[in-house]
């Protein structure tokens, strides 16, 4: 892992699998939903906890995905040129799905996130093709068998109480 910071590589570039994923164009909806979703995360964030956007994560030496967005302690946070936090620190992942990482953010990365321990995982999407609404897909660790569960689908409202009280009204997507 420590090779892949002395390449000359893209920002945003990945390790999935020891693979090399790069970045490509994002959409519109990519970005306001991230967006979105970081505000409301803000929203009442306790102090011990800190929102990051696209910050690495390290699961192991095959794999520094790159979430949208991620809540972490407080107290793993360095300094402004920190680039990525340890799985270990990370409470909740959330990936705002595009058509290019369907597959990665449906399959491939929740299910490494929660081998790494990662509490939380949120999967934001479009309602479907033909308008800007998100679906915000929730879920939660199992920690004896380390396999999410599905606790909630939002649409037009986000509320959930852990890890910790948030709530986000996702029909302001239509206002970014």
């Amino acid at each position: 892992m420590a090779d892949l910071y002395r390449l000359d590589l893209p920002p945003h570039t990945q390790l999935i699998d020891g693979s090399l994923v790069f970045p490509c164009p994002q959409q519109v909806f990519h970005s306001v939903g991230g967006c979105l979703v970081e505000r409301g995360l803000r929203d009442g964030l306790p102090d011990h906890l800190r929102v990051r956007r696209q910050m690495c994560v390290v699961i192991d030496d095959r794999n520094v995905p790159e979430p949208d967005v991620i809540v972490v302690r407080a107290g793993s946070v360095r300094g402004p040129g920190q680039t990525l936090y340890d799985a270990a620190n990370v409470l909740l992942a959330v990936e705002v799905v595009s058509p290019e990482s369907e597959s990665r953010d449906r399959d491939t990365k929740p299910h490494k996130y929660a081998a790494a321990g990662i509490a939380h995982y949120w999967r934001v999407e479009r309602a479907d093709a033909k308008d800007r609404r998100l679906v915000v897909y929730v879920y939660e660790l199992d920690p004896a068998s380390r396999v999410y569960a599905l606790t909630g689908i939002h649409r037009g409202q986000l509320k959930v109480e852990v890890p910790y009280p948030i709530s986000v009204d996702l029909t302001e997507i239509d206002h970014l």
